[in-house]
């Protein structure tokens, strides 16, 4: 226990998060079972040890951290390691990637039943279904997702500001007067691009190459998280890989479920599911028509963010590719995208028509009363033209 308690001081104290997620003040945290769900490189581990480094002095033992790749949990379980620390007046126990433990949920819920003074806390793949597919958890597990940086939060981070949230609402009826409260002390339009090429996972901090580190990220999430969670046999994950990229390459479209099935060499239904899973591992976007969802076809497949787009096709990326991947990825978090097949709009929440367009090729067009138009290379709007980078604001 005392190697833990050391490990879990030198973290805390070395932890540096010099932009505070805006999920910490979502969380509930009087909840005594807490799930962090997020896709790798957004910053979990960080996350959790910036928790204890805001709520517990750090040298308080009634908090600790520990991560499922110590060897040590091979042998011992987790509820039996929890019983331990709680005796011990442990009251917080923060898991880092639970899943790599054998009957986790098991183990969860016996924690849960066996100390009610003890408050876990725990960190998993995006993959992971946490209510769906452990019903041992259902009703006790608060979960949570935390996302990559939104555009406000790698703009406070260059210009150290503290820029705040805005929701939707307050975007579509007021945008002209909160790009006034912004544009005297930064210029959006500078770092904006920056942002799609490489701000959206926080290891772009990181002094080494962002490209390389991306595509080893992704590597990871197919070959550990997809592979591991969703229990597929390795010899499976060649086909996964080359359906990704095929998706990748193709760009935005309706899937041709049929040839892709014939490219990779499988079903038309294990394809769906394929890109289910890559959909849930957080590397493609599937958009429906509204009040559709999977099993069916999408009306499109995309990938979830822009970043992506340049790790993987960096010489052919299409500028308005990338500007409607950034506007799927910063409203996903809290709003429903959608799009018919026949449609040149995207559909919100059921409702809200919205086009994304080049300012400048916009000014030409004759704007419709019923659609917004979120619009790139510009940093102002009016009226139902807004500037694109600020939706990059709604989280």
């Amino acid at each position: 226990m005392e190697a833990f308690f050391r490990t879990h001081r030198y973290l805390v104290e070395h932890t540096n998060a010099p932009v505070r997620r805006t999920l910490m003040d979502e969380i509930d945290w009087n909840q005594r079972m807490i799930g962090i769900k997020g896709t790798r490189g957004v910053g979990k581990t960080t996350f959790l040890l910036q928790y204890a480094k805001e709520k517990f002095d750090i040298d308080d033992r009634q908090c600790l951290y520990i991560n499922m790749n110590n060897f040590y949990f091979q042998e011992r379980g987790i509820a039996d390691f929890a019983g331990d620390f709680y005796h011990h007046g442990g009251r917080v126990l923060l898991i880092d990637q639970v899943f790599k433990q054998d009957n986790w949920s098991h183990e969860l819920r016996k924690c849960y039943d066996l100390y009610p003074g003890l408050k876990i806390v725990f960190t998993g793949s995006s993959v992971m279904r946490l209510k769906d597919e452990n019903p041992e958890l259902g009703g006790i597990v608060d979960a949570y997702n935390l996302r990559g940086f939104s555009f406000r939060e790698f703009l406070n981070l260059l210009t150290g500001n503290n820029f705040r949230p805005y929701t939707l609402d307050e975007i579509l009826h007021d945008h002209e007067h909160i790009v006034k409260q912004i544009l005297p002390k930064a210029s959006p339009r500078r770092h904006f691009q920056d942002y799609i090429h490489h701000g959206f996972y926080p290891f772009f901090q990181e002094h080494r190459n962002y490209s390389e580190n991306l595509l080893k990220t992704m590597n990871m999430m197919t070959e550990v998280d997809i592979l591991l969670i969703k229990q597929i046999e390795v010899n499976f994950l060649p086909k996964i890989k080359k359906l990704f990229y095929q998706l990748a390459e193709q760009g935005p479209k309706a899937p041709n479920v049929s040839q892709l099935a014939s490219d990779i060499e499988t079903s038309r239904a294990t394809v769906m599911n394929y890109i289910k899973y890559l959909t849930d591992a957080r590397l493609l976007n599937m958009i429906y028509p509204p009040g559709e969802a999977f099993p069916k076809k999408p009306t499109k497949v995309m990938l979830h963010n822009s970043n992506l787009l340049y790790a993987i096709y960096p010489l052919h990326v299409e500028k308005q590719t990338a500007m409607e991947t950034f506007f799927v990825n910063s409203l996903w978090k809290d709003h429903i995208v959608s799009q018919s097949s026949r449609d040149n709009f995207f559909t919100v929440d059921g409702s809200l028509k919205f086009r994304v367009c080049d300012a400048n090729a916009h000014d030409k067009q004759r704007a419709a009363s019923d659609v917004i138009y979120a619009r790139y290379n510009t940093e102002i709007g009016k009226g139902n033209q807004l500037p694109l980078w600020l939706l990059g604001f709604l989280y």
